[in-house]
């Protein structure tokens, strides 16, 4: 089963700001009057819901938790270790 151009590229988008939102998280937190960099962080965590709920709307739940009224049809998809992030196959 390979996975479309298309969600991997939202899929690797979104997991780009969520590193990003990490990073930013750790930096404000011995930064905490920093306001640009809480107003990057707020512009991401706004881009980052955006984008999950795009995919979830397309491809289905992200995680179990976001699936919960739907069936289990993610199981269906490849694992994240069986992506090839590079190649936008399996």
């Amino acid at each position: 089963m390979k996975i479309s151009k298309d969600r991997l590229e939202l899929l690797k988008e979104i997991m780009a700001l969520d590193f990003s939102l990490i990073e930013l998280n750790l930096y404000l937190d011995t930064h905490p009057e920093d306001e640009k960099a809480l107003m990057v962080f707020k512009q991401y965590s706004c881009k980052s819901r955006e984008l999950k709920e795009k995919y979830e709307n397309q491809f289905g739940p992200l995680t179990a938790s976001n699936g919960a009224n739907r069936e289990w049809k993610w199981i269906e998809d490849p694992w994240p270790w069986e992506i090839d992030y590079e190649m936008g196959g399996r």
